[in-house]
């Protein structure tokens, strides 16, 4: 039967035959006619599979011809080559499928064929097919591929692949398998949980005992991979409170590298040093200092020389016990070391004194001048005793002192300027950590000279391409401390690098203790200063008025206002650090500072006061990108985005339309589809607000294609965002402004009823906003749906659980019950039922407002029970059914008024 099928194939090649799916089932055949029925009849060469030759075609046929849509064929090949070849898979033939089979997984893998147990199973052979033909080294290469995708998608047959690995090749690909995990944490600056630490830690035993193996295998090449592997697993816990924990991890690893005498010289170098860091925190001095010496030893290139020269003098100093040192720099040194490593029973006096001395060592004829700035007993008020002349004193006094500190570095030699920066910045971070806040203040303010003198001045401001943020660790003596610090180490190391991240460092620590300043003076971050009582000299009633005029007044106010600017200041210097260096984690903790501290002005709407500093910092986020920290940026955009909002009311202007494309901006991030980028839906409602302010204020209407279902961009789609728009159109309202052409309220409820919410929070806002709107609109089965909805158990489940926004809710759920017995009180047409249903929504509203403790909204709920329930009350049936909810109105109003007491005695004793 062969020959009419042959006769048939040859007549439709010699034919102009159309290029579509039946060429490439045309080869399918030929093939199959083709093909040798065993072993006895294949000829033992290169070419004997004479298969290949047809089957070969239809692969290439079907990626380089045929359409997307014809890849099927690819598969149907792969299975009927199979078929073909099944008699040669034994021993000594199945070298000659080596070609043609690593061409069809080659195909099955580009094409992304799904079946990846078809793949698995065809990968398993040509692993077995590549053995036969001794083609050690493509095995060998193969077989690390080949068992990533197996255990990711046939797990079932990861043995298999396992029994045929030259068992160094095993501890490869288990290697393989670490690195595979540590890319699946994500975006490099991450915030490190127990969960994900603990996972790490896993990893880092599993492949502690794997270097155990490896060893006893006995191949150089292998524990090299395997140690450096085991670094790569520790790089992101060498933070300063998590590098405990993977000590003896990079001992072994150390300890092995020595012994093969490992040409991994950097490897070790940069292993070393973190050793010697780990030591060092643990107090083990002698032990820190024999690895920093074998890390200089390994030093070749001089890249660490500077680093590991100076950590090394540090430590031998410390460990010096009986002998005082001749410079004054290893003086200052050893008597850091001594406060920092003192003894818990030590007093804070004898540390003092410690950190005082070592800043008197590197500036005696300075530093007591500058830290007498801050001491009170030292201010002169002059012949008046008066409290503003007192506090002008004070102001003058510290302004004076802190001035002299620019004459400095003007007595000392230049070589040893980056020593000096370390020592500085040292004691800042010492006297910091031990809340020694002047020392620590003044020690910041000599360690800045360096960056004003030798860094700002001889940094030309550019532009940057914006890339990929790197990520790296700052100096030995890091302070985990900070709020909002991403610190994850890198493998690339530059002194003047690191000595750009120390005054960073410094800046934010500046900064810190500047607001503490201001805070000893009862004053927040740009807070202003406002005339207070004098009782020492006048009745407790007494208020001080002191006129704008009042020159003594003038100076103590401006002192203060010097004190925020100097702080915010110093924040914007590290970001424009960070921007040079292009890391954008010190970037992202100047945001965090600057949102953090300003939090007091940001939500009394004082936006404005600092708008030029939050566009700075939007400007540097730009340019170094967000690197995850989606929330953090959008709390910026949104601050950035109402400060510009607020100069526009109540007289909107066209033409600047900044804030609107700011808000675009934040919109266009959460749009996003990185997975590791979610945004809370409650961060995302307050940039929608702002945003649909902004277009208000613009006088842009927003376009009904978001409200249809043929709009195809990302906020269309979402019918969380598409709701949080549409309320907050409604809310823009009837202001005085624009009105905007609102959705139908009718469509927004369907919209909140059926969407899955991530955050009951926002969930039940939403849903109390549409029954307010609902309301205001005589819209009365909208009122009733939606407040039977947020009344439901599902929702109320949520409060038998402690949390933190348990007011917010009971308050929302008091105000949708109060409205939803305000529209039955509208709707009665006479129904006494009606009249008794709506008291009990009114009681029900007390008992939550009770539960928030809100007096306000206790009584409100109230007065509308007294109004219902009052044309019944002659009735004695009538009044049987009001006791239960008189009682739980009266209760409530008695809870609330004690938690009003109680908040009133503790703010009067604050």
């Amino acid at each position: 039967m062969k020959r009419p099928y042959s006769d048939c194939l040859q007549m439709y090649f010699k034919g102009r035959f159309p290029v579509n799916q039946f060429i490439g089932r045309a080869y399918l055949c030929q093939g199959q006619l083709h093909t040798p029925l065993s072993t006895d009849n294949l000829v033992r060469n290169d070419e004997g599979c004479i298969i290949l030759s047809y089957v070969l075609r239809v692969f290439i046929l079907g990626f380089y011809v045929l359409l997307l849509i014809y890849y099927f064929l690819i598969y149907n090949a792969s299975v009927l080559y199979w078929q073909f070849v099944r008699p040669y898979l034994k021993p000594g033939f199945r070298c000659y499928l080596v070609p043609s089979l690593s061409q069809i997984v080659k195909a099955l893998n580009q094409t992304d064929e799904p079946d990846g147990e078809w793949r698995a199973e065809l990968m398993i052979n040509l692993l077995e097919c590549l053995l036969d033909a001794s083609k050690l080294k493509e095995a060998k290469e193969f077989s690390s591929t080949a068992a990533v995708f197996i255990k990711e998608n046939a797990p079932d047959k990861y043995s298999q692949i396992f029994s045929l690995m030259e068992q160094g090749k095993l501890i490869e690909v288990e290697c393989l398998e670490c690195e595979y995990e540590i890319q699946k944490f994500g975006p490099k600056i991450v915030t490190y949980t127990k969960g994900v630490v603990e996972a790490q830690l896993k990893l880092i035993k599993n492949l502690d005992l794997t270097l155990q193996h490896a060893v006893q295998l006995g191949d150089p090449y292998v524990i090299q991979v395997v140690c450096t592997t085991q670094w790569n697993l520790c790089l992101p816990l060498l933070q300063q409170n998590l590098h405990q924990h993977v000590r003896k991890p990079l001992i072994a690893v150390a300890d092995v590298l020595e012994e093969i005498d490992s040409m991994l010289i950097f490897l070790r170098c940069q292993v070393h040093m973190e050793i010697a860091r780990i030591e060092e925190d643990e107090d083990r001095i002698e032990i820190a200092v024999q690895h920093l010496q074998k890390a200089i030893h390994l030093d070749n290139s001089g890249q660490y020389q500077e680093h590991l020269r100076l950590n090394f003098n540090r430590l031998s100093l410390y460990a010096m016990l009986y002998k005082s040192p001749e410079r004054l720099e290893d003086q200052a040194l050893m008597m850091i070391e001594q406060a920092k490593r003192g003894k818990e029973k030590n007093n804070v006096r004898q540390k003092r004194s410690l950190l005082v001395n070592a800043g008197l060592a590197l500036a005696p004829d300075l530093f007591q001048v500058v830290l007498d700035s801050e001491n009170e007993a030292k201010v002169s008020s002059g012949y008046s005793q008066s409290q503003v002349s007192y506090l002008c004193a004070k102001a003058q006094h510290h302004v004076k002192s802190v001035d002299k500190v620019d004459g400095h570095l003007k007595h000392l030699k230049k070589e040893n300027d980056k020593e000096r920066i370390r020592l500085w910045a040292n004691l800042a971070k010492v006297a910091r950590t031990q809340e020694v806040w002047d020392v620590c203040r003044t020690a910041c303010r000599f360690c800045l000279l360096y960056d004003d003198t030798l860094f700002r001045r001889a940094t030309k401001p550019k532009k940057t391409q914006k890339k990929k943020a790197s990520i790296t660790m700052m100096d030995d003596d890091q302070d985990d401390g900070l709020p909002g610090e991403l610190l994850l180490p890198a493998k690339s190391f530059s002194f003047e690098r690191d000595l750009l991240r120390i005054l960073a460092e410094i800046r934010f620590i500046n900064a810190e203790a500047t607001i503490h300043l201001l805070r000893l003076q009862g004053l927040e971050l740009n807070d202003h200063t406002v005339p207070t009582e004098d009782k020492s000299q006048h009745p407790s009633e007494y208020v001080l008025d002191f006129p704008e005029s009042d020159l003594e007044w003038k100076a103590y106010s401006s002192w203060i206002d010097y004190l925020s600017r100097y702080a915010m200041e110093n924040f914007l210097r590290a970001a424009e650090i960070g921007e040079e260096l292009n890391e954008a984690w010190i970037v992202h903790n100047a945001v965090v500072y600057i949102l953090n501290y300003n939090r007091h002005l940001i939500t009394s709407g004082r936006q404005r006061e600092i708008i030029a500093y939050l566009q700075t910092l939007l400007g540097a986020v730009k340019t170094v990108g967000h690197t995850g920290s989606t929330v953090t940026l959008l709390m910026l955009c949104n601050a950035v985005a109402r400060g510009l909002i607020l100069c526009w009311i109540p007289k909107p202007k066209r033409t600047e339309e900044k804030k609107l494309c700011i808000c675009e901006f934040a919109l266009n991030v959460t749009s996003g589809t990185i997975p590791n980028e979610i945004v809370p839906v409650a961060v995302k409602q307050q940039i929608i607000a702002t945003w649909v302010k902004a277009k208000q204020l613009n006088q842009q209407q927003i376009g009904h294609k978001l409200w249809t279902e043929e709009e195809s961009s990302d906020e269309a789609q979402n019918p969380i965002a598409r709701i949080l728009v549409g309320l907050e159109m409604y809310s823009c309202t009837g202001l005085g402004l624009m009105d905007f052409t609102v959705p139908a309220l009718s469509q927004l409820v369907k919209l909140a009823l059926e969407c899955s919410w991530s955050d009951s929070l926002v969930e039940l806002q939403t849903l109390t906003r549409l029954t307010y709107f609902a309301y205001v609109l005589h819209d009365y089965e909208i009122v009733m749906t939606c407040s039977q909805r947020i009344l439901q158990s599902h929702i109320l489940s949520y409060l038998s659980l402690f949390r933190p926004d348990n007011t917010a809710r009971q308050e929302m759920l008091s105000t949708a019950a109060c409205i939803q017995g305000k529209s039955i009180m509208e709707n009665l047409a006479g129904q006494k039922h009606l009249r008794i249903a709506a008291s009990k929504a009114f009681a029900q509203s007390a008992r939550y407002a009770g539960e928030a403790g809100n007096y306000s909204l206790v009584m409100f709920a109230a007065r509308h029970f007294w109004n219902a329930c009052l044309p019944l009350l002659g009735f004695p049936h009538d009044r049987e059914q009001f006791k239960e909810p008189t009682e739980i109105i009266l209760k409530n109003i008695m809870k609330a008024e004690s938690e009003n007491k109680q908040v009133r005695i503790a703010n009067k004793y604050c």
